[in-house]
C-alpha cells in the first residue's frame, strides 16, 4: 500500500500506511564522535548532557558487557563493566541492549546471551544445560547521582554481584573514592519456551529484550526472540505479553530461507503515550518487508504505519509544533540479499510531505538519541564501535 499522508497519533486499528520506497536518495555522512566500544548496541541522553552507551562485549571473554559514559568532546568513561555478556547462537556478543534514562535511573535490557544454542546450520535452536549467567533476558535498572555521572571512574560487576542479582538481591557497588551505584533487577524474563518442530522436537525460542520504553509506571520491552513487546510493572515486577508479531510469507521462499520471516521487534519509544515499534524481519531480511508498527500500550492492538523498508532497527518520532509528527527511521542495512547486513545503513525522516534520506553511510548502525536542544542525533555503530553524530 503507498499513500503520503501527514502521520497523526492515532490508534492502531486505523493508523495510516506510509511506503519509503520512493525516498529521496539525497543525504549526508555522519561524523565520528567516539570509537573502540565493544559492539555497542544502545544509546540514551542523561540530563546532564551526556551519551550513555550500552556495550554488548567482546567476542573472545565472556561478561565484558559494559556501560560507557560518552561527554559531548567524545571523551569516554566506563559507568559500570562487568555485565553478564556471551556469545549468542548468532556468533555475536549478547549483553547490555537497549536502554532508557528516567531522571538519575538508567534502564537497561540484557539480551539473550547464550541462553540457547545452534544446532549446526540449521534454523534449529535448543536449550543451553549451562548459560554463563542468570541474569540474560533482563532487565537492570541502576541509579546514581549527578556528581557519580560526571566524575566516576567507573564501577565493576563481580561474580557474586551477578549472582547476587540473579536471587533478587539488591547490589551497592563503591569504588573507593566514595561513589556509589546500585542495581537491581526489574525483570527476568523466560529465557526461552518450548517451541517443538516435527524434525526436532527439542527446538526452543528464546526471549532477546532488544530495547525498552517507558510509560507511566509500566516499562513496554522488545523482544526480538520471541517476537512481541512485554509489558512490565516497575512496582511489582510483574510482566505480561502486550503485543505479539506473527510471521509473514517469505518472498524469496523457496530460492533463499524458509517459507516464512519472523517479525524480530528490535527498537521501541514511546510519543504521545502511544509506542511505535519496529520490526526488523529475520533472514533473508527482504527489502520492502520491514516496518515501523503503533501500539495501543492498554489493548495491544496494533497496526503498521509505515512500511516499504528494508532492516528498520531504531524509531523515533516527534514533533515540533505538537501535532504533526515527524518520524526518524534508523536502517541497518541498504545493501543486496546477499551476502546478509552488506551496504550502508540509512536514516531517514517521514513528514507529511514524504520521506527524506538525512544520512546513509552508516556502518552496521543499531540505536539512536536526538538532542532536544540542538536536533544533533546521534547514532551507534557495531563496525568499529562507534558513535556517529548528524548534525
Amino acid at each position: 500500500m503507498t499513500c503520503r499522508t501527514t502521520i497523526g497519533i492515532v490508534s492502531a486499528a486505523c493508523a495510516a500506511v506510509v511506503s519509503l520506497g520512493a525516498a529521496d536518495a539525497q543525504g549526508q555522512c555522519a561524523i565520528e564522535l567516539a570509537s573502540g566500544l565493544r559492539f555497542p548496541l544502545g544509546i540514551a541522553e542523561s540530563n546532564q548532557g551526556n551519551l550513555i552507551v550500552s556495550e554488548s562485549g567482546e567476542r573472545a571473554v565472556p561478561h565484558q558487557g559494559r556501560i560507557s559514559i560518552v561527554g559531548p568532546d567524545g571523551s569516554r568513561r566506563t559507568l559500570i563493566d562487568g555485565l553478564p555478556s556471551a556469545i549468542n547462537d548468532a556468533g555475536d556478543p549478547s549483553g547490555p541492549a537497549g536502554m532508557t534514562m528516567r531522571g538519575r535511573t538508567l534502564f537497561v535490557a540484557i539480551g539473550i546471551g547464550d541462553t540457547i544454542l545452534p544446532v549446526g546450520t540449521s534454523p534449529v535452536r535448543i536449550a543451553n544445560p549451562s548459560p554463563s549467567s542468570r541474569l540474560f533476558s533482563s532487565v537492570l535498572a541502576m541509579h546514581f547521582s549527578a556528581n557519580v555521572e560526571r566524575t566516576t571512574l567507573g564501577f565493576s560487576l563481580t561474580v557474586a554481584d551477578r549472582e547476587a542479582l540473579a536471587d533478587g538481591k539488591k547490589v551497592t557497588l563503591a569504588n573507593g573514592g566514595g561513589d556509589k551505584i546500585s542495581v537491581e533487577v526489574i525483570a527476568n524474563y523466560p529465557d526461552y519456551v518450548a517451541n517443538p518442530l516435527p524434525t526436532a522436537p527439542a527446538n526452543v525460542q528464546g526471549s532477546n529484550p532488544f530495547d525498552l520504553a517507558l510509560l507511566g509506571d509500566q516499562l513496554y520491552v522488545a523482544d526480538g526472540g520471541r517476537n512481541r513487546v512485554w509489558r512490565t510493572d516497575l512496582a511489582s515486577g510483574r510482566f505480561e505479553t502486550l503485543a505479539t508479531f506473527a510471521p509473514i510469507a517469505n518472498p524469496l521462499f523457496p530460492a533463499i530461507g524458509g517459507p516464512t520471516v519472523e517479525a524480530v521487534p528490535t527498537g521501541i519509544r514511546e510519543f504521545n503515550g502511544q509506542l511505535f515499534v519496529t520490526l526488523f524481519r529475520g533472514f533473508p531480511f527482504v527489502a520492502g518487508t520491514s516496518v515501523i508498527e503503533q501500539i495501543d500500550p492498554e489493548t495491544g492492538a496494533h497496526a503498521p504505519i509505515l512500511s516499504g523498508l528494508r532492516t528498520a532497527i531504531d524509531v523515533l518520532p516527534s514533533s515540533d509544533d505538537g501535532e504533526k509528527i515527524d518520524v526518524f527511521v534508523l536502517q541497518h542495512t541498504s545493501g543486496p540479499v546477499l551476502p546478509p547486513f552488506s551496504g550502508p545503513g540509512t536514516l531517514t525522516r517521514t513528514d507529511g510531505s514524504g520521506t527524506t534520506v538525512i544520512a546513509n553511510c552508516f556502518s552496521r548502525p543499531t540505536s539512536m538519541v536526538r538532542d532536544d536542544k540542538s536536533g544533533a542525533i546521534y547514532v551507534t555503530e557495531l563496525v568499529n564501535g562507534r558513535v556517529v553524530v548528524v548534525r
